[in-house]
């Protein structure tokens, strides 16, 4: 029934607004707080001011306010700030020990919270308990050692009360800590107060290199003593390292081994003038780092100490010994200050090797960022090549000719190659120029390059692809050896494993130039056996037998390439045979070769060379028979569809008759010259749609029966258009016909 009655219990309803318009005054929520503000609402009235007359009204004071301190510590207990009122209290009314009481109770509920261990100290030293604020001070820095902030104030109220020994004592204990450089800067500046350099150099080197820890004899702990103090293990005991601290225990660990630690040590001995131990601590930092961990500010420094000490060599040393070794994005500001040093202390010498440096340091990161750049290979050995010994080029050549292209395809290879050639050529020419200056044999620099050429030949995929020019330079270098064998051998090696135009030219080229005929013989029959469609190499074994007297071995090799069934150029074959028999006088062999050619090709060229040829015989009948030759080209040409050649014929006739012939025949040959016209043709694209009209020139021969009505037809037109073109002129001026009839 409760449930029921719940049910059925009504919601009350809301208020319906009737009026929804918005009021004539808007107010703003800025103004309600203004509002507020001006008629201080919130503020209440201060309590009022109590006076104390006598003990009873003071007691009865004093248990009340310990009550409100009370009550609100135990209602919450951890609240720090609750015990510190209550305690700053109890002081303000002189109950130190009370104050002291509250304390010790707040720090067993909270020993973690810094601000009550300050403020409990605090009320002691303000309070002149110098005991109780050591002792304070031993219990907060035993409990949170990591706590900077009560090491500082701890140091600071010994130092203040004239206890050095008491504040070195507690920078000894906060040391052991291993804390931050601030703390170790402290203590140094603590010592350096009293004039203590020597403590002071005692802790630049435990806060650089090392403290005592509880292992020993390990092998890392060796190389870190010996780094850090070679006189480690010559010493006749522990506290004769020059660390100037005692290694009583075993292991060595490293506390804040940072480059700028290494470097304000090194400032800190030159700032008091012992200038051989800031050099020391320089080297030691070099050595300590190695070549592993370089650092461009310790090279910077240490070059700048030395600047300062007038030992320019050594600076320039220290330059170049990082510059070889520091990868060139981390050395920006290495060189920037060896550029400067050089400016004004160097001489030209150096400030080009500054740049040579820069560059190379730029060619180092382009080949290791890409090793199959051979244009940056290029570059860079070409500096190396200006400026470094030979030692150093070749292991640089060694480098670049290691990055052997990826694919084995001839147009990745093309730039490679010449770094081998290069290589080769360097090794010939330079090397031993250099080696001669040195002393040394010239067959030793000989005998590398003979090497270089033979790796790259061996390196090539010559089943795939090869390069003539390299085989060709190796012979040429063998020949310069005199060592002819090796060349003909390495030619004839590169013929049999990857037969090639221009080795066979090459090879063929060097018996010339030793005037072994023989041997030209065999390597042009090879040569053709190879290529018998080169027409080039049929002429230069015609000619080398026309040179040398045999004639008609030199018609047999010219019958034989013109019978060969494909030739790359057999316009410039015919010719050098019709030529040879020109030479030879051989008119009757000369006309035959041109009748064997007619047969082949109806070119008009070839009429014409003919006619030109039946022209300078030299006979009685050469006006006949070259006049024969243009009736019989003329007739051939009619059938031919380029009406341009015939023409060509036709003027080439004209010119003929011009200069040998008589009125008749210039009659004649003038009119077999054809009629020029303008022609329209319809052009269309490559879709088969319409891409307009174009005008052209066609011929129109005299000779030809089937254009005769167009000859007849276009003579009528022009006809047409000159009285067009008249009666035009008369209708512009009609005075003028009048004259004209008059006249």
């Amino acid at each position: 029934m409760a449930s029921t009655a719940a049910g059925k219990q009504r919601i009350p309803k809301v208020a319906k607004v009737k009026n929804k318009a918005p009021a004539e005054v808007q107010i703003t929520a800025e103004q309600l707080l203004r509002e507020a503000k001006e008629r201080e609402l919130e503020l209440l009235p201060p309590p009022p001011q109590q006076k104390i007359t006598d003990v009873e009204e003071l007691n009865d004071y004093k248990l009340r306010k310990r009550k409100t301190f009370e009550d609100n510590i135990r209602k919450n207990r951890t609240v720090i700030s609750n015990w510190i009122k209550y305690a700053q209290w109890e002081e303000s009314l002189k109950e130190i020990q009370r104050a002291r009481s509250i304390y010790e109770r707040a720090l067993d509920v909270d020993y973690r919270n810094v601000t009550l261990w300050l403020k409990y100290a605090e009320m002691e030293m303000k309070n002149r308990q110098v005991n109780h604020a050591r002792n304070i001070w031993d219990r907060a820095i035993t409990t949170l050692p990591r706590v900077n902030q009560f090491w500082y104030k701890y140091t600071y109220m010994e130092e203040m009360l004239g206890n050095v020994a008491g504040s070195r004592q507690v920078f000894e204990r906060w040391m052991e800590w291993q804390p931050e450089e601030q703390a170790w800067h402290s203590y140094i500046n603590f010592e350096l107060r009293y004039k203590e350099v020597d403590r002071a150099r005692s802790i630049y080197e435990r806060y650089i290199l090392f403290r005592a820890v509880s292992r020993r004899g390990t092998k890392p702990w060796r190389a870190a003593v010996s780094a850090c103090c070679p006189a480690a293990f010559t010493a006749p005991s522990w506290e004769g390292c020059g660390a100037g601290v005692s290694l009583t225990r075993a292991a060595l660990v490293l506390v804040h081994p940072e480059v700028k630690n290494w470097i304000k040590y090194a400032r800190f001995e030159e700032k008091h003038s012992y200038f051989a131990h800031a050099r020391k601590v320089y080297e030691r930092a070099v050595e300590f780092f190695g070549e592993e961990h370089m650092d461009e500010h310790l090279y910077v420094a240490f070059a700048k100490f030395e600047e300062n000490q007038k030992e320019f060599e050594r600076v320039r040393v220290i330059y170049k010994y990082a510059l070889d070794r520091i990868p060139k994005q981390d050395a920006q500001n290495l060189f920037k200050n060896y550029t400067i040093f050089e400016k004004k202390f160097g001489d030209r010498r150096g400030i080009e090797d500054i740049i040579v440096s820069k560059r190379r340091f730029q060619y180092e990161e382009e080949v290791k960022a890409n090793p199959h750049n051979y244009d940056a290979w290029f570059d860079y050995l070409r500096l190396v090549e200006s400026d470094a010994g030979a030692e150093t080029v070749r292991e640089v050549y060694e480098r670049a000719i290691a990055n052997v292209p990826p694919l084995q395809e001839k147009r990745h290879w093309k730039r490679y190659i010449y770094l081998w050639i290069n290589y080769a050529l360097y090794e010939e020419l330079e090397a031993k120029a250099s080696a001669g200056s040195r002393g040394f044999p010239c067959r030793t620099d000989a005998e590398r390059t003979r090497q270089v050429y033979q790796a790259c030949l061996e390196l090539l995929p010559h089943k795939k692809f090869t390069f003539a020019k390299m085989w060709l330079l190796y012979a040429q270098f063998e020949i310069r050896q005199k060592n002819l064998p090796l060349a003909r051998r390495a030619l004839g090696t590169s013929i049999g494993k990857c037969p090639k135009n221009k080795l066979f030219k090459g090879y063929i080229e060097l018996e010339l130039q030793l005037r072994e005929f023989d041997r030209c013989r065999k390597l042009y029959e090879k040569f053709l056996e190879f290529a018998p469609e080169n027409c080039t190499s049929w002429i230069k074994f015609a000619e080398l037998e026309t040179i040398l007297g045999d004639i008609d071995r030199a018609r047999a090799i010219y019958e034989l390439a013109i019978g060969q069934p494909r030739l790359d150029m057999p316009e410039v074959l015919w010719k050098s045979y019709i030529d040879f028999e020109i030479e030879q006088e051989e008119y009757e062999k000369t006309r035959n070769l041109y009748r064997r050619l007619l047969q082949r090709t109806q070119h008009v060229k070839v009429w014409i060379s003919l006619a030109q040829f039946e022209l300078s015989a030299g006979q009685d009948e050469r006006l006949q028979r070259c006049r024969q030759v243009y009736e019989e080209a003329n007739k051939a040409m009619r059938s031919c569809e380029e009406k341009e050649e015939r023409l060509m014929l036709l003027e080439a006739w004209r010119a003929f008759e011009e200069e040998f012939g008589t009125a008749a025949t210039k009659d004649r040959i003038d009119k077999l010259m054809p009629e020029k016209i303008k022609k329209r043709r319809k052009l269309q694209a490559e879709d088969g749609s319409d891409a307009g009209w174009e005008e052209y020139y066609d011929y129109i021969f005299p000779e030809d029966t089937a254009n005769q009505p167009n000859l007849k037809l276009l003579a009528m037109a022009k006809l047409w258009k000159k009285q067009q073109q008249e009666s035009e002129a008369a209708a512009m001026d009609p005075d003028k016909d009048i004259d004209e009839s008059q006249t």
